[in-house]
């Protein structure tokens, strides 16, 4: 690899580090491809659990209908029961709604304020019936989660409406907060979802879990999660030098090969490029960057670059043929030459006057 351009260190003076240059080769891409196995292989078991009934939480919504005790359901003004069709039902009585305070209670009759935050529907519905015992003979009551406002998980980045999305009585899977949502935007790099809870990170590359067998539906989200998918354009690859259309290009999923990249930029230009000096620069900010050689002037070379998974952040470089080298040298010498030629005789030419 020509080394014309070294850099210089801070000092000014310049590295004569030689990075580490490997020639791409079957055994090379079975190492690479053993590796990025390791590295894509997934612990999800601190993300999954066991369901759990739903917990009431402040700021709630109940619905509590006490039978046969009209007195006891202030329904709001206009209210009428429906049944499960929507149609109105005579007779039937409306229950009341009773919002959750910040301290966890409810103001109920016959009771006063009573704490209801921390139970599930049916402890709540017992508790409520054993204190109003001293009331009323064999209260029957039905208690239910009218509103859920209590637990929430905020979705950001790639997707269709970012936003809290609110946990229901079902337990929230990431693949369900995802589609309540709006689902991911075709930007949206699904190996590259983050979620945050009580201060750790915990990455999440989906197409690794389904290679994997592993469901992504088994992933629960806890309340105050915050789910953030990240772009594709935040993981691109460069492509640079002798080839048609030199540009950046976002990996789709995560995946992207050397083959892929140098096809999106149209090929090697065939008048310029130097088919044995492919490289792949990694790691280009480290003090020993790795190189990666390929010699691209055979179809067998090709067939290795369909195997060689490029990383984020990879510059693909396609250096120039000696010819080429020799007249761009000679584009930049020649017109500068006949200046000066020009200029000289301008200048004999003025002084022999």
């Amino acid at each position: 690899m020509r080394l014309e351009n070294v850099p210089a260190t801070p000092t000014g003076q310049v590295s004569q580090q030689e990075p580490d240059i490997r020639v791409i080769t079957p055994t090379l891409i079975a190492e690479q491809d053993a590796d990025w196995e390791r590295q894509t292989r997934q612990n999800i078991s601190g993300l999954s659990g066991t369901t759990a009934p739903y917990v009431i939480g402040n700021g709630d919504l109940l619905s509590i209908l006490v039978w046969n005790y009209p007195e006891l359901n202030i329904a709001a003004a206009g209210a009428q029961a429906l049944s499960s069709s929507g149609v109105p039902v005579v007779g039937a009585q409306t229950p009341s709604a009773y919002a959750v305070d910040q301290d966890g209670r409810i103001q109920f009759p016959y009771v006063g304020a009573v704490k209801v935050a921390g139970l599930t529907e049916m402890q709540a519905r017992d508790m409520l019936a054993n204190k109003l015992i001293k009331s009323i003979k064999k209260p029957d009551i039905t208690l239910r989660v009218l509103d859920f406002r209590s637990k929430k998980v905020y979705i950001d980045g790639e997707v269709k409406s970012p936003g809290n999305v609110p946990i229901e009585d079902v337990p929230m899977t990431l693949l369900q907060a995802l589609t309540s949502a709006g689902g991911a935007l075709p930007t949206a790099d699904m190996s590259a979802i983050v979620i945050s809870r009580g201060g750790d990170s915990h990455p999440v590359n989906v197409p690794a879990l389904v290679r994997q067998g592993i469901n992504p539906s088994d992933i629960l989200l806890s309340p105050g999660d915050v789910v953030r998918v990240k772009s594709r354009d935040e993981n691109k690859i460069f492509v640079l030098g002798e080839v048609l259309t030199p540009r950046a290009l976002p990996m789709v999923n995560g995946r992207l090969t050397l083959t892929e990249a140098l096809g999106e930029a149209g090929g090697l230009n065939q008048l310029s490029a130097a088919g044995r000096q492919v490289y792949v620069v990694r790691n280009a900010n480290d003090k020993q960057p790795l190189v990666f050689n390929l010699d691209a002037r055979s179809p067998v070379a090709m067939a290795l670059a369909d195997g060689f998974a490029l990383h984020p952040r990879d510059v693909v470089f396609v250096d120039a043929a000696g010819l080429a080298r020799f007249n761009r040298v000679l584009t930049l010498i020649l017109p500068n030459a006949v200046s000066a030629t020009g200029s000289y005789y301008n200048i004999n030419n003025t002084s022999t006057r």
